[in-house]
């Protein structure tokens, strides 16, 4: 490509000297959103790694429920713990930056000033583990299957126009836009898959179908293929000794055990157990109840097991009790204030957390991206644009929750909810809160997951004071993800995770074309042209002043519809591991990062004693 673009232009030189000459898009080995990437083109290793850690050990996880599938592709059915293992990506990140990508697969890439398209160049050592080389055709291939199969997918990759090989090592996505500086980066994300191997038979001569489901241990490119399973049961990995990657700088460091092995267990009860048997290694414990509670067992009193908390720095979350705003009764934002007035939290993080949790105000919680006080400034700009579109609070205010520190503000709280459900036309006859027609308000809380059932149970009797007729449905996951999919529910308790540099995802969260779309993540069916107005002006920012201004004014207007009922948060990650491990004296930023930089010590792992 680069030959042909070289002739051309002197082909225009010479032909019509007058005309100016676009530049020509320079090579890079690495892109950041954030300015220039803090590695260099000729770093050895990323400053966080051990450069010789030793390579060897056996880790071990927990896993829930059951899996059927080797296919990360389609949507349908349940992909196996890990797989990911198995391939490499065109590009990788690193963890003490926030949005830098370095090469992988692709030695590099460049992309115009105007960011209308992106050329990856491929390494010519980058090869699949059954030692075929990694082409442009398995890239374009990936793609096209990768968004030909996976609605969500197609939607995140919508401004990619086209994907075609532009060089013996070069593949060229080209956008049907320019102006996104996210997009030449997140198709460097894209896991790339093995064409010949897709599109070829197995070991009983059928041909294999990318559009199903299988159990076949695929052909993968990374520093780990799958050594053995037992279907829903076990995945266990193994390092690949002749991975073409293992020297790269990006690797170094990495990649230090011999197996990583996933075990599955129908629930947390039994998975918590299993655990303290020493039935697998790592655990990261979601549950406030299990972290105060569970952990006082003997290997823990003898220092075998480690408890630590490790900062969030690198993302965002806003977990909520979702309404289907789909549904008619949940329309009215007046209604949605009053199931945030009706959930008492502080009530809630004492009797059911041990106090171990704040409440969530921000659809970016504890990061810079979250909106704070009045907007001014350039959010206040970016506001103006849509100031006859969104709640007048949002220039006059910041967001509030409601707050429930003593049982007489519990009281006023249920009060206010009344008055609010009385203004959207709710009346409560006969004990039963109704609409002018007479239909009974009636609130389904669905779940997965048994933790999430005392929560429900602890909102319930709120919600019926107020005439509401509340049942919590406990199904098992595979029913779960059909009814979410299907938008078949009236509440769910989810959230979003967000990155520091957020983009194209915002749509798929927010935006109006993804709430009616099946498999999207904009569960609770939001369209509003304010929010789809700002979530163009986060993909289509122009420096991070500009992403940060933006992601403000977004979070700021998502907050004041009342879209969600926002739940809890915990700006650390909770673990427990039997302590046969060490990692960097330093870890990174933006990651605790393992197992991926830890390493198995045996000295350690003697004084443990062996695993069961």
């Amino acid at each position: 490509m680069v030959r042909r673009l070289a002739v051309a232009a002197a082909f225009l030189a010479c032909a019509a000297p007058a005309l100016a000459q676009p530049a020509q898009a320079p090579f890079r080995a690495a892109a950041s959103l954030m300015g220039d990437p803090k590695y260099p083109p000729d770093f050895k290793h990323f400053d966080y790694v051990n450069p010789n850690a030793p390579k060897g050990g056996v880790v071990r996880f927990g896993a829930d429920g059951t899996f059927d599938s080797f296919n990360v592709i389609i949507p349908r059915g349940t992909p196996g713990a890990g797989i990911t293992l198995i391939y490499d990506t065109l590009t990788t990140q690193s963890r003490d930056e926030v949005a830098s990508a370095y090469g992988l697969i692709a030695e590099g890439l460049s992309y115009p000033a105007d960011f209308s398209s992106v050329t990856y160049r491929l390494r010519p050592q980058a090869k699949w583990q059954d030692g075929t080389p990694i082409t442009p055709d398995d890239v374009v291939w990936s793609f096209d299957v990768l968004t030909k199969n996976n609605p969500q997918q197609a939607f995140y990759y919508r401004h990619v126009k086209s994907a075609a090989k532009t060089g013996d090592n070069e593949v060229t996505f080209t956008f049907d836009q320019g102006g996104n500086r996210e997009l030449p980066q997140i198709v460097g994300e894209m896991m790339v898959l093995p064409k010949h191997w897709w599109t070829g038979t197995d070991g009983t001569g059928k041909k294999r179908d990318i559009t199903q489901g299988t159990l076949e241990a695929p052909l993968g490119s990374g520093a780990y293929k799958i050594k053995s399973f037992v279907p829903g049961r076990t995945i266990a990995y193994e390092r690949v000794k002749d991975y073409w990657g293992a020297s790269l700088p990006v690797n170094v460091g990495r990649n230090n055990f011999d197996e990583i092995r996933y075990e599955y267990y129908r629930d947390d009860t039994v998975e918590i157990e299993a655990f303290k048997a020493d039935q697998y290694d790592w655990r990261v414990e979601t549950s406030a109840k299990n972290w105060a509670t569970a952990y006082d067992f003997p290997a823990r009193k003898e220092g075998k097991v480690v408890l630590e908390m490790f900062e969030n720095r690198a993302s965002g979350m806003m977990q909520a009790f979702i309404p289907n705003l789909r549904r008619a009764k949940f329309q009215d934002p007046r209604v949605r204030r009053a199931l945030n007035y009706a959930l008492d939290f502080d009530g809630m993080n004492h009797t059911l957390f041990f106090d171990q949790y704040t409440r969530v105000s921000s659809y970016f919680s504890g990061t810079e991206l979250a909106s704070s006080g009045v907007p001014a400034g350039a959010e206040l700009e970016i506001l103006n644009t849509v100031k006859d579109k969104v709640p007048a609070g949002v220039f006059t205010a910041p967001y509030t929750n409601p707050d429930t520190p003593s049982e007489q503000s519990r009281r006023t709280n249920l009060r206010q909810a009344a008055d609010l459900l009385k203004q959207a036309g709710w009346e409560v006859k006969g004990k039963q809160l109704v609409n002018a027609k007479g239909e009974a308000f009636t609130l389904e809380i669905l779940l997965a997951s048994p933790a999430f059932e005392r929560v429900a149970l602890f909102y319930k009797p709120a919600l019926e004071r107020l005439g509401i007729q509340v049942s919590v449905r406990l199904v098992d996951s595979s029913q779960y993800v059909n009814r979410v999919r299907a938008r078949d529910f009236d509440m769910i308790i989810t959230g979003w995770g967000q990155s520091l540099s957020p983009g194209n995802e915002q749509r798929d969260y927010w935006g109006s074309e993804a709430a009616d779309r099946e498999g999207s993540r904009n569960f609770g069916g939001i369209k509003d042209p304010a929010v789809d107005a700002l979530v163009d002006k986060v993909i289509y920012a122009s420096d991070r002043a500009q992403l940060v201004a933006a992601t403000h004014a977004l979070d700021r207007v998502l907050l004041w519809n009342d879209y969600v009922i926002p739940a809890w948060t915990l700006g650390y990650t909770r673990t427990a591991r039997w302590d046969r491990f060490a990692h960097p004296p330093v870890l990174p930023q933006y990651s605790y990062e393992f197992p991926d930089i830890w390493w198995w010590d045996a000295d350690k792992a003697a004084k443990v004693g062996e695993a069961k």
